[in-house]
């Protein structure tokens, strides 16, 4: 696991999967640094997949939108599969009285159910087999 850094949003690398998420609002200097970092660690690493976790994200306006689905789009293009996980119900109400659809997007209620549909589950994230237990009054 790596943890390289974009001003304020982190990029996770897990396997194939990248991992981020929108910690405060996004202006447009953090939006842009998010994607050319984003498409370069998909470049970089091969990854299949990303997961953007928008969970502490409380208000979202047209800009946020229109760059998220930017973000998936190019993700999409260099062969990503892209999940926004963690929308909370005021943001989808927001959205929906803007009219604003998150064309190409593909959601999940949360960054678990996000991993999951990534093709992740809690067991292959542990791919490490256990350490054996000393066993009492053994010799070593």
């Amino acid at each position: 696991m790596s943890f390289p850094d974009v001003g304020r949003v982190p990029i996770l690398t897990l396997g194939d999967t990248l991992v981020t998420g929108l910690l405060s609002e996004l202006d447009d200097t953090s939006a842009m640094a998010l994607a050319e970092e984003l498409t370069a660690r998909i470049a970089s690493d091969g990854a299949r997949g990303v997961l953007i976790d928008i969970s502490r994200v409380q208000v979202i306006d047209s800009f946020v939108a229109r760059a998220l689905m930017e973000l998936s789009t190019m993700a999409q293009l260099l062969g990503a599969r892209v999940i926004v996980a963690g929308m909370s119900p005021p943001v989808a109400v927001t959205l929906v009285e803007l009219g604003i659809e998150l064309t190409g997007v593909e959601t999940a209620l949360d960054a678990e159910r996000g991993m999951a549909a990534l093709g992740w589950t809690q067991s292959s994230a542990t791919s490490v087999p256990p350490r054996p237990r000393a066993v009492e009054g053994a010799a070593g």
